[in-house]
């Protein structure tokens, strides 16, 4: 864990209806001074929509060459590579050449992320894929969250429904592929 960092806990209830995933867990989630907390909700929301066996954390910005959240198989190879934010090229190429699946979770406007990648080169470009959410989700999200949180991540025909700290949140989860 980063110094200075705060740690927030979600006692976190996921129904992705959409995969058939149904779980409780709790997430202790280290948030750097530096990360916002859009970002933070961000990397929570990309952990849930992404779950699987293998999945974490990565150990944050003093790993610069993992992702926010990774996902490895039982023999440590690297399974999903799961960026958020805005991250350079560099590192979408650099994933996607690692991990049988790469994918992208921002909080910011996708069309300024996507042009951010214009003529740039990434590996199998064309599967990965950027998700983004309703303007202004997030930010409502973060606003709510405390040291301790109660989440509950619902998903169905790719519409998100979070209830955190007791108010409910919803947005269309919008994909975009990057090729």
């Amino acid at each position: 864990m980063a110094a200075g960092a705060t740690v927030h806990t979600f006692e976190t209830h996921l129904a992705d209806v959409d995969r058939a995933i149904y779980e409780e867990f709790s997430l202790r989630v280290a948030r750097h001074p530096s990360e916002t907390s859009a970002f933070m909700v961000t990397r929570v929301l990309a952990y849930c929509l992404e779950y699987e066996d293998g999945i974490g954390f990565s150990e944050g910005i003093s790993t610069a060459d993992e992702p926010a959240v990774i996902a490895r198989d039982l023999t440590g190879l690297v399974t999903a590579w799961i960026e958020v934010g805005q991250p350079e090229a560099e590192r979408l190429h650099r994933g996607s050449r690692l991990a049988a699946r790469t994918a992208v979770y921002t909080q910011h406007d996708p069309a300024k992320v996507l042009a951010r990648w214009e003529g740039k080169r990434i590996h199998r470009r064309e599967e990965i894929r950027l998700h983004s959410f309703d303007p202004g989700f997030v930010e409502a999200a973060a606003s709510l969250v405390a040291r301790r949180n109660a989440l509950t991540v619902s998903v169905t025909e790719r519409h998100l429904y979070v209830e955190l700290n007791g108010t409910s949140l919803d947005s269309a989860i919008h994909t975009r592929p990057l090729g």
